[in-house]
């Protein structure tokens, strides 16, 4: 019993660590964000927060169009989560529990196009969003993020893990139609595997930097990420002022993981159960 007992503390010791880890830098960037730059110069290190927290924020907004930028952010991030889901969910769906010539072939090439480097799709994507004339527009970050390899094979797995056949068929004998089950049947047992898929590809697509950067105009379409390298750039760079831009760009995920939190523990726990 007593070896249970220091073999309990010694876990719940490793996880307090863990988090307090994992919560860290995000104060940090609290403190210095409520601080002024001269206060990174100083001997001891701060580790309590300051009084210029209003005063750096208004001079984020000052310096850069924050607003404009978060605004770009969320409708792309968005967009993109919201499509990924559904989309995802039904060709998981469909390579699950529908039986068609090829399926397993088509899968297998969707897999496939997960280990081609995004890097050397960089050109070709370029030419052809120049050809649409997108460039410069948030089009040109939203529709490539439509639906990925990952996505769909996320919820092929969930699919196959939550969706009993007989309970597809028993539905089938009540006359469901292929959208019906879907809709109705399937849906609701994979909620909580679209929930984690929904915070990964927002926390995704919300931290995206290299391809806003390449296609969008950073004057009149900046994202988070895009208005944060302005910040950073420059012969002087203000630490505090990157870091205030950098503790109000996280605050949308930090809302979302909070609204989907059980719904996220919920199928984390339930692929951890089933593995």
């Amino acid at each position: 019993m007593a070896a249970r007992e220091r073999t309990g503390f010694v876990v719940y010791g490793l996880l307090l660590a863990v988090g307090i880890a994992s919560i860290f830098p995000l104060y940090w960037s609290f403190v210095v964000s409520s601080k002024d730059n001269s206060a990174l110069g100083e001997t001891t290190p701060p580790l309590l927060p300051g009084g210029n927290l209003l005063e750096n924020v208004g001079k984020v907004f000052e310096t850069v169009d924050f607003w404009l930028a978060m605004q770009n952010s969320l409708i792309v991030a968005g967009t993109v989560t919201v499509s990924n889901v559904l989309l995802s969910s039904m060709a998981g769906f469909a390579f699950a529990r529908l039986r068609f010539p090829g399926r397993d072939s088509l899968f297998l090439v969707v897999i496939g196009t997960a280990m081609v480097p995004a890097q050397l799709g960089v050109i070709p994507l370029y030419l052809v969003v120049g050809e649409l004339g997108w460039y410069g527009r948030l089009e040109a970050v939203i529709v490539p993020g439509l639906i990925g390899a990952f996505s769909v094979f996320w919820m092929r797995q969930a699919c196959e893990e939550a969706i009993p056949s007989e309970l597809l068929d028993a539905g089938r004998v009540d006359g469901c139609s292929t959208a019906r089950l879907f809709w109705s049947v399937a849906m609701p047992a994979i909620r909580p595997q679209a929930a984690v898929l929904a915070m990964l590809t927002f926390m995704t697509a919300w931290n995206d930097f290299f391809w806003p950067l390449i296609v969008l105009d950073p004057n009149e379409h900046p994202t988070v990420q895009v208005a944060l390298s302005r910040l950073a750039s420059g012969y002087f760079t203000d630490y505090s002022l990157m870091l205030t831009a950098a503790t109000l760009g996280v605050l949308p995920v930090i809302v979302l993981f909070i609204l989907l939190a059980r719904k996220v523990v919920d199928g984390v726990m339930r692929g951890a159960l089933r593995g």
